[in-house]
């Protein structure tokens, strides 16, 4: 294998971007909680950079990227602990792909900020009413036994969904409808938070979640311009893939706002951007700029309208994950069987409206589907199980007093100290 200098450094850039989405998720989520939960809400997401960090490095990516077993469905623990890494199973020359031009260690490195920042996403939808120590149970339960597998069917040369053809550049399937449908599941075990739909539960700092919105916009294109693994024409159309379905999706969410309601809100801007986000992740380096303007528009609007589901459906999804993570996955996913252009990328396929007919389109239903069913099934088992050991849900009391003491003994804002000008008083 040869490494190219250019190629590793982006990569390693890229790696550093997406593992800054994190902290950026936690503050794009934190200022839509209450006051009494900012510090519960940043810490289950920070949480995720250390125990997902540990548990990639020892069983992980080896599920993930190890040599395959079981006809596609997981790897084995050749790859365990990460040492005297030479190759990554499957990529190379023999297998259709143009092997690595960046360290092997380097490619599990940037999987790894993958790996962490996907459980993540699931916090938005249960807010307010997790116990920490179910919740660090639950997600490293999760990372490994959801997480891992998904991430082989689909990145994995060796995995089933990526043998049949089925195409996600950077995480539509993996990523956000994986974390989408375990949101949906593990709110169906832990239920609504106490006084959900009656009683008013606004954000209460907006410009934290914008300040958010701009760091995942950022970092996203590490997310989807990393992806090409390497510093190319790919890679530049990935980035402007992801820039324009944002904006795309930004503005198609404050349009119908402002038609619906009379107000375009900055709720809805930082909403709507990363609905755009989220949709073209799995499309970035499989189509062109304009097509991502429609993903991205598509997004913005059919993720507005999405939210209304929870009310007509009575599941409480306090951040609105499953709007925004799992349906604007879906589309994106879908949409790439339809725009997907074979000259944007070799590696792809042409999609329904360059050709391709229905071949590519079918494929990715399927993934979908797959994902939905092994992600779904598996979480509520897992929450299941952690719900009856050591709990996943809150005390009522404690939800009531807010997590923030109740399981740190920290606040997030100490202003009874403050004078009206910032001044101890």
């Amino acid at each position: 294998m040869e490494v190219n200098a250019g190629d590793t450094a982006w990569v390693l850039t890229s790696a550093a971007l997406v593992l800054f989405m994190t902290p950026g998720l936690a503050f794009f989520y934190g200022g839509m909680v209450r006051a009494k939960n900012i510090l519960a809400m940043l810490m289950q997401n920070m949480f995720c950079m250390g125990i997902v960090t540990i548990l990639w490095v020892l069983v992980g990516a080896s599920l993930a990227f190890g040599d395959d077993v079981g006809g596609g469905l997981v790897g084995d623990l050749g790859l365990s602990g990460l040492s005297d890494l030479q190759t990554v199973p499957g990529f190379v020359n023999d297998a259709g792909l143009s092997s690595l031009t960046i360290p092997p260690l380097l490619f599990i490195a940037y999987q790894m900020m993958f790996a962490v920042i996907t459980p993540a996403l699931i916090t938005g939808a249960t807010a307010d009413r997790l116990k920490f120590g179910g919740y660090a149970l639950f997600i490293g339960l999760w990372s490994v036994l959801v997480y891992s597998p998904v991430a082989h069917w689909v990145f994995s040369p060796g995995g089933w969904l990526f043998e049949l053809g089925a195409l996600d550049f950077a995480g539509g399937t993996v990523v956000h409808i994986n974390a989408g449908i375990a949101a949906l599941a593990l709110i169906l075990v832990i239920g609504k938070r106490r006084g959900w739909p009656k009683e008013a539960m606004p954000p209460h700092n907006l410009p934290l979640t914008m300040l958010g919105t701009g760091i995942l916009w950022f970092g996203w294109f590490g997310f989807n311009a990393g992806s090409a693994l390497a510093a190319n024409g790919l890679a530049a159309q990935a980035f402007l893939n992801t820039h324009v379905a944002a904006a795309a999706g930004m503005c198609a969410w404050l349009l119908v706002e402002k038609l619906r309601d009379g107000h375009a809100t900055t709720l809805g801007a930082a909403s709507g951007a990363v609905a755009g986000l989220v949709a073209i992740t799995p499309c970035a380096g499989f189509v062109t700029t304009l097509p991502a303007m429609v993903i991205g528009g598509l997004a913005g609007v059919i993720c507005l309208l999405a939210i209304r589901l929870k009310t007509k459906f009575g599941y409480d999804d306090a951040l609105d994950v499953v709007a925004v993570h799992l349906v604007g996955g879906i589309l994106g996913s879908i949409l790439l069987g339809v725009f997907a252009d074979e000259a944007v990328n070799s590696a792809g396929a042409d999609g329904l409206v360059n050709g391709g007919g229905t071949t590519l389109l079918g494929k990715q239903v399927v993934a979908v589907l797959a994902t939905l069913a092994f992600s779904g099934i598996m979480t509520f088992l897992i929450a299941k199980v952690v719900q009856a050991t050591i709990g996943l849900r809150a005390t009522p009391d404690d939800e009531a007093a807010g997590l923030d003491t109740t399981q740190h003994a920290e606040t997030g804002y100490n202003l009874t100290e403050l004078g009206s000008m910032g001044r101890k008083s």
